[in-house]
């Protein structure tokens, strides 16, 4: 049986759809939901990224999201998030000018989406 999986930001649903794979990073750090998985609840670590695998995913979805919620019961995964970024909506040159731009100026959360951001797009961080 495979898992629903909803990925919804403040602004709009990203995805929704079967899946077989979930990995993502809450607080408490990183975790896969296999069909079965217990319920919880989690709060999404800022700055990661979300991949969904399988089914209606095909070889991936990936998502950069900064902050929010996870939730699992009865093989429905929902994935609340502040802010998502679907992979192929990121334009990679300006994630990494805002990267180089909070390095510089150390501003940690800002480089932390970046990094996100990049990772989402397959890119080298």
């Amino acid at each position: 049986m495979p898992l629903q999986v909803d990925l919804v930001s403040a602004e709009r649903r990203l995805w929704s759809g079967a899946a077989d794979f979930v990995v993502a990073r809450t607080l408490d750090g990183e975790l896969g939901i296999l069909p079965g998985h217990v319920p919880l609840l989690g709060v999404l670590a800022e700055g990661f990224t979300v991949k969904i695998t399988g089914r209606d995913a095909g070889t991936g979805i990936v998502a950069a999201v900064h902050g929010g919620f996870l939730s699992v019961a009865n093989d429905e995964v929902t994935i609340l998030t502040e802010v998502a970024e679907l992979s192929g909506e990121i334009d990679v040159a300006r994630a990494r000018a805002a990267l180089d731009r909070a390095t510089a100026e150390g501003d940690e959360q800002a480089a932390a989406r970046s990094r996100a951001r990049l990772a989402a797009a397959g890119q080298p961080v």
